[in-house]
């Protein structure tokens, strides 16, 4: 069993920041790739960032490629999502999720994900 905990969201201006973290609760966090997706009003949910176990290979998706990072600590169960040059159309609930079958390959398909959390609303505004 794994749990996640979101937190970190907020209101923010346009070209602002924000750090979301997931705090993991459950023995399979280390071994386990994790993901942060979203989910803006009246869409499906969107792979944004993936991590390998080790932490050493990630994975964005092209629209946040070169101003969010994800990054885990190992010794505290946190996967961070940093999002820097925040857009309006960043705006979303965001979810972090753990695949706790990873063999090797950081999945980009939210159904491979094993766990969620609860999620963190994140407002851009312009």
């Amino acid at each position: 069993q794994v749990q996640l905990v979101e937190s970190g969201g907020g209101l923010v201006q346009a070209g602002g920041s924000l750090r979301l973290s997931c705090a993991a609760s459950g023995r399979t966090f280390s071994s386990s790739a994790m993901g942060w997706f979203r989910q803006a009003p009246g869409k499906g949910r969107e792979f944004v960032a993936g991590i390998n176990r080790s932490g050493s290979r990630t994975y964005y998706t092209d629209s946040v490629k070169g101003r969010f990072t994800i990054s885990r600590h190992s010794g505290k169960n946190i996967v961070y999502l940093q999002m820097n040059s925040l857009k309006p159309e960043d705006t979303a609930v965001y979810y972090c999720a753990a695949d706790i079958n990873y063999t090797g390959y950081v999945s980009l398909n939210l159904n491979e994900y094993d766990y969620w959390g609860q999620g963190t609303q994140a407002t851009v505004s312009s």
